[in-house]
């Protein structure tokens, strides 16, 4: 019986998994099987651990914003507070970048037309325009006048426009004043030797009338008193107002015509109170007509008001030009350019006018950084000179060789407001 228990324990120990292992291979399987199970356990437990760190972490920082109000924040979906329009996920880059960086990628840069350019040291040049009219000479202004008083028997002249010409006949003046004073210088001549005086003063009187030495001596000669007195013109050139008609009574000094000699005449420009810093005596102004188009004309500036207008804030610079074959006539508007050297700027950075963004306090632009894969753009404040028409002048905040976004700055610093990142409109 004994022998036949030992034989069911030996079946027994022959059916174990280890069956025809020694007894020291059977212990190392065993504790090679447990090792396994414990390194499976201990990779796959810590790896969904991590995994749930992960989206615990990524749930907490999921932010939502509104794409028409990209300054709300908030930590769960929704409606904009603003706007009312559903809120959108912000993406947020997993790359360690600069936290002010607005990544761009390739396709999307293109897209939005991003340019840039490098910073270099330019010669500042200010274009300044002016605009302005074309006026006559006022030194070629003259007003033809009566020196007697009378009444206006004929006119020569009878509208405005007309051209005269030095010593041309004007007007017919009847005048009894003048008949008088003829008849005493008649008289007067009769006695002239034994009373010079007298015939002195008859001549005097005559000539204070604008009548010349040729006309009195004719008159004595004749001894015939001249009913009509001739007013000649005392310069030449084109009649911008007629003053008086015929059968008009005008006392001495009455204004009779306005004429203006136009073959030298004036460029007004106005010029604001930011140009004039710019301006000086002796810059040249290239200018065009509207009358003229084509036509470019130069001429250097002769005179800049002191004075500013009270009602228009603008001071009139002035430049004289030849007019000789009237191409040229008043009240014509004007166009014109002065490019000024600003010597006080001389070797500082020019940038485009384009690459700014200007906030009233700030003046900002997008400088491009260095990226594995598309580009990066970090703004930047900096401290602007004056403007030079499509530039400006830049006086800190940059560096020669710094590329800067040119074109489709306005993208770069919407993604920028989009990404919550500093921009135009937050620091």
């Amino acid at each position: 019986m004994i022998k036949d228990k030992k034989n069911i324990g030996d079946e027994t120990n022959f059916s174990s998994p280890f069956r025809g292992l020694g007894g020291k291979s059977w212990l190392k399987g065993l504790l090679l099987l447990l090792a396994g199970l414990f390194l499976g356990w201990l990779f796959f437990h810590s790896t969904d651990k991590k995994n749930d760190k992960q989206q615990t972490t990524e749930t907490k920082k999921q932010i939502w914003t509104c794409s028409m109000d990209p300054q709300i924040r908030k930590d769960k979906d929704g409606k904009c507070p603003i706007c009312g329009m559903d809120l959108i996920p912000l993406k947020q880059s997993e790359a360690k970048v600069d936290s002010n960086v607005v990544h761009f990628s390739k396709e999307a840069a293109e897209l939005a037309n991003v340019t840039t350019s490098i910073v270099s040291y330019q010669k500042p040049t200010k274009e300044v325009r002016l605009y302005g009219k074309v006026q006559a000479d006022e030194r070629l202004l003259q007003n033809q006048v009566a020196h007697i008083g009378g009444r206006v028997d004929k006119l020569f002249v009878n509208f405005t426009g007309e051209p005269v010409r030095k010593g041309q006949l004007l007007a017919l003046i009847y005048s009894p004043e003048l008949i008088t004073a003829q008849q005493e210088l008649i008289e007067a001549a009769k006695s002239k030797k034994t009373q010079p005086e007298i015939y002195d003063a008859a001549m005097q009187k005559l000539m204070q009338w604008m009548l010349t030495e040729n006309q009195i001596v004719q008159i004595e000669k004749s001894g015939k008193v001249k009913t009509n007195f001739e007013v000649y013109s005392n310069t030449s050139g084109i009649v911008t107002a007629k003053r008086v008609n015929t059968g008009d009574h005008v006392s001495e000094g009455s204004v009779l015509f306005d004429i203006a000699n136009l073959t030298n005449i004036w460029v007004l420009f106005d010029a604001y109170e930011s140009d004039l810093p710019f301006l000086q005596v002796g810059n040249t102004i290239s200018f065009g007509l509207q009358a003229l188009p084509g036509t470019n004309f130069s001429a250097n500036i002769q005179f800049i008001d002191p004075v500013i207008d009270p009602v228009n804030r603008v001071a009139k610079v002035r430049v004289e030009i030849n007019n000789t074959n009237g191409k040229l006539k008043p009240e014509m508007f004007a166009t014109g350019v002065v490019k000024a050297n600003l010597n006080e700027f001389k070797n500082k950075l020019v940038i485009p006018r384009s690459a700014v963004l200007w906030t009233g306090k700030r003046s900002i632009v997008y400088v491009k950084q260095s990226a594995d894969e598309g580009v990066n753009f970090k703004m930047r404040e900096i401290e602007l000179g004056p403007m030079l028409g499509n530039s400006y002048v830049v006086l800190g905040g940059l560096k020669e060789g710094e590329e800067i976004v040119t074109d489709g700055t306005f993208s770069v610093d919407a993604a920028a407001q989009l990404a919550g990142k500093p921009s135009m409109m937050n620091q």
